[in-house]
């Protein structure tokens, strides 16, 4: 019988749909602007895909909503190795729990959460046992998670079966929180993680924009700017594509957050949720988004300020896709990706959209989930 380590980091994630780009130190203040936890309905979603082979593998995992709550709904095997000592899980729960499972010999740990939780997981093992991550924080920039919660499973699945064996080391990677909310990228390397070698359920990591970009950049912001419509709002997300739209606008930007424009003119900075989902219920409404350098994600990465329902406000159609020549090259012709959390929306998503690279210039790209 296999041991399937299952740790929820529930609090993950709970900053990026009011703004906060993260919860480290943040939690109180996420819950007062009435984020909600999406964690453990992330988690969920990945342990279901090992349901059918449930008789073969016994479940370790943490008290409560870190991870015997849903295991044992679930109808698995479940031995709690960690009981966490207070109602909000810490850092430290993480750490203690991952340890015990290394003590109790487990032969995967899967878990969800951001790159913080993924940090915790490295302190407490090192590179001693494989691990998957199921992307669940604001902040996913670690090679470490699948591409979405039900891949994740499918992932840790074929390892406990043996259909895959091999497994490499992946980048565990954290950013500064407290320099993103400023609108600074701060990354570090924290070490390596093995994880179940399979490319096409893994996310790669995320890569910069170099210089050589910026004048491709440029004239993808003239091109959103000339077509801009009167008295239509315009969220305009996070990122280094979408900056250059309000530079040439002459508006603030927030580069990690999201701002909406009105006859080219601010007017909401840094907006949260609430925020969109009031404008898009009511106003003729147009986003512009650019995926993640790299690894190709559209959404699910850093702006569940666009949550589901705001997508389901704006329709597809209303959605205005900006990359680089260069963003396209590197994803080598995979497609872009979504992980909204409701497959309905990712549903929605799928399919071909245009994409601008430049003046007058666009192209037709596929999105998958």
């Amino acid at each position: 019988m296999k041991k399937l380590g299952f740790i929820i980091n529930p609090i993950a994630g709970m900053g990026g749909s009011v703004g906060l780009k993260g919860t480290d130190g943040v939690f109180k203040k996420a819950l007062e602007l009435g984020a909600v936890p999406g964690a453990p309905d992330r988690a969920r979603k990945a342990l279901m895909e090992l349901k059918d082979i449930k008789e073969n593998i016994e479940v370790l995992t943490c008290s409560g909503n870190m991870g015997s709550d849903i295991a044992l709904n679930l109808g698995f095997k479940t031995r709690t190795v960690y009981k966490q000592k207070e109602d909000i899980s810490k850092d430290r729960d993480t750490i203690a729990a991952a340890k015990a499972m290394m003590d109790e010999k487990a032969d995967l740990i899967l878990f969800a959460g951001g790159d913080g939780t993924a940090r915790d997981i490295y302190n407490a093992t090192g590179d001693g046992v494989p691990v998957v991550g199921i992307p669940a924080g604001v902040k996913i920039h670690s090679p470490i998670y699948a591409q979405n919660p039900k891949k994740a499973g499918e992932l840790a699945k074929l390892f406990l079966t043996g259909k895959i064996t091999r497994t490499e080391e992946a980048e565990v990677l954290d950013i500064d929180e407290n320099a993103f909310r400023t609108g600074k990228v701060v990354t570090n390397l924290c070490g390596y993680l093995k994880v179940p070698y399979e490319r096409k359920y893994t996310q790669s990591s995320k890569t910069g924009s170099p210089i050589s970009e910026k004048a491709n950049q440029n004239t993808i912001s003239f091109e959103i700017i000339d077509n801009m419509e009167k008295d239509v709002f315009y969220i305009i997300g996070p990122g280094t594509t979408t900056r250059p739209i309000m530079d040439n606008l002459n508006l603030p930007n927030t580069l990690l957050g999201v701002d909406v424009i009105l006859n080219k003119k601010l007017i909401v900075s840094d907006a949260a949720e609430k925020d969109l989902l009031g404008i898009t219920k009511c106003n003729k409404t147009k986003l512009v988004i650019t995926p993640i350098g790299g690894q190709g994600y559209l959404f699910g990465r850093g702006n569940q300020q666009i949550s589901p329902e705001v997508l389901r406000n704006l329709g597809k159609e209303n959605i205005i896709v900006a990359a680089t020549k260069q963003k396209i090259s590197e994803l080598h012709g995979k497609p872009f990706l979504v992980d909204t959390g409701e497959d309905s929306v990712d549903d929605m998503l799928g399919g071909y959209i245009r994409v601008i690279t430049g003046y007058k210039e666009s192209m037709i790209y596929r999105i998958d989930h």
